[in-house]
């Protein structure tokens, strides 16, 4: 009887170390699948990781916990190992990443550009215009309603810079910072009647549902490069870096760029990003 007994402690036990063994390796398993990607407001507002994502599931088998926040706390979920890949669009932020180790291995995706929009009836009377400098030191000299994002995203980095550029520090009842996305900055812009900086992929996705138009456009400072990072494996051993690598090499590679080449084209006459991988 105790021998029995015994044989079948030793069974319940090794049943136990196996169904343990075997739930650690799938929860690994599911892990080594899932990455993690923190990115812009505007690569998700435009619609475009919808197209994009679903294939790289199909291609590579990586599924994909997306996280759109601005480009600055893109960067800090990168620094703090909190995501694996970063795809974001402020150049120097990006370098500086890199440069304090936190990631690797970036590459150019894709660029648009900027422009500024605002009402029909133009209270500033930018419309036209080509100089995004002109444009805002008229903004603010008839103090006509202009919403910010005020949320250190690459579009609010990019507005600051050409504040900078002007040579004023926006502030008043004008100004208005509303710490959003791109999408409902521009609602909340479209709702207050007012000028707004946006990417041109999140205003022409979503333009036929407001009444804001271009108003400055075509300045070469709106120039808008997006690009994409790993985050470093050596600083965060957990981080899924071969996942953040396959991520990196199909974006950059044919099948996406072409994808990213005609994105747009078909439902909204033309590119939402243009492809520059090479």
């Amino acid at each position: 009887m105790k021998k029995n007994r015994f044989i079948w402690l030793v069974a319940l036990v090794m049943s136990l170390f196996l169904l343990t063994a075997c739930g650690q390796a799938a929860d690994q398993d599911e892990q080594n699948t899932l990455l993690k990607l923190a990115t812009t407001t505007s690569t998700e507002d435009s619609g475009l990781l919808d197209v994009l994502l679903p294939e790289f599931t199909a291609d590579t088998g990586f599924e994909v916990d997306v996280i759109a926040v601005g480009t600055g706390q893109a960067i800090v979920l990168g620094e703090n190992g909190d995501v694996d890949v970063i795809l974001v669009h402020a150049r120097a932020a990006e370098d500086a990443f890199v440069a304090g180790g936190h990631g690797v291995d970036r590459k150019d995706v894709m660029y648009n550009d900027f422009l500024i929009i605002g009402p029909a009836n133009d209270p500033a009377g930018i419309k036209g215009e080509t100089n995004v400098i002109t444009a805002l030191q008229k903004i603010a000299q008839t103090e006509s309603v202009f919403v910010s994002r005020g949320d250190n995203s690459g579009t609010h980095i990019m507005e600051q810079n050409l504040w900078n550029e002007v040579g004023i520090e926006p502030q008043g009842e004008w100004y208005r910072e509303v710490g959003q996305g791109m999408g409902e900055t521009f609602r909340m812009a479209d709702e207050m009647v007012a000028y707004t900086l946006i990417d041109r992929a999140t205003y022409l996705f979503n333009r036929d549902n407001y009444t804001l138009e271009p108003a400055a456009e075509g300045d070469e400072r709106l120039f808008n490069p997006y690009g994409v990072i790993a985050v470093n494996p050596d600083k965060y051993d957990h981080v899924n870096y071969d996942g953040a690598v396959a991520f990196i090499e199909w974006l950059v590679y044919d099948k996406a760029q072409k994808m990213i080449e005609v994105y747009g084209v078909d439902e909204l006459g033309q590119a939402l990003f243009v492809p520059n991988a090479e």
